[in-house]
């Protein structure tokens, strides 16, 4: 199963893009800085953007806190929002572009593969039975596999201990939702748009390396589409 921390910064990202039947116009793509010239940098349109972050105290008990309040206030989040839970180890780079690639269907045709199958097979399921569909599932995990060979990766053990951690921020109906499965829910950021989800999940994540200013192990980088 596709390891947490090379699989979107490394060299395989667009092998296994390819090889999940994503289009070649959407790639990932390196998000240098959060100012308004660096993402300025980033082809549009942006599908989704994905932080990488280390694992604290600080961050877990605030989103724990984040999960919290919005489960009391009745978080609501639409239908057609796809969201699954991780239960595989190590699984977190992978969890975070099925979230990314899920819910952009409307503008990234799949071509026939393992991700386009897994995602009709699972379309109905609840985000735990997403969850488990995962982990039986070898399309997507082949998909990986040949890509790491080809792009020389080599991946820990799925159950290796790892101090960071993926999650996906895409727009859906007019809302920022931040996709992490290892909670309740996705996390509603409030108001955005399909030309406003950079700066929008930007500043979001500037908040992530605010609660942790001595840290240094974050990165940020988007799908999107460069034609």
């Amino acid at each position: 199963m596709l390891e947490c921390v090379w699989t979107l910064c490394g060299s395989c990202s667009g092998q296994f893009l390819g090889g999940l039947g994503v289009p070649e116009s959407w790639t990932i793509h390196d998000v240098y800085g959060l100012d308004e010239e660096m993402l300025g940098m980033v082809p549009q349109p942006v599908g989704a953007v994905i932080l990488l972050y280390p694992f604290s105290d600080t961050q877990e008990d605030f989103k724990k806190k984040q999960e919290e309040e919005q489960e009391t206030e009745g978080a609501e989040v639409p239908e057609n929002v796809y969201f699954m839970k991780q239960f595989v180890g190590n699984a977190c780079g992978t969890v975070a572009l099925i979230h990314a690639i899920a819910n952009n269907r409307d503008k990234i045709q799949l071509t026939d593969g393992a991700l386009k199958e897994f995602l009709e097979k699972t379309e109905s399921m609840s985000p735990e039975e997403k969850g488990h569909a995962l982990e039986a599932d070898n399309g997507i995990s082949k998909a990986h596999e040949e890509s790491a060979q080809e792009g020389q990766t080599e991946a820990p053990d799925r159950e290796a201990q790892v101090n960071e951690h993926f999650v996906a921020f895409v727009h859906v109906d007019g809302k920022l939702f931040e996709f992490d499965g290892r909670r309740k829910f996705p996390i509603n950021h409030g108001s955005s748009s399909a030309d406003s989800i950079l700066g929008d999940a930007a500043k979001v994540c500037r908040q992530y390396m605010d609660r942790q200013p001595e840290e240094s192990r974050f990165a940020v980088v988007a799908l999107a589409c460069s034609e």
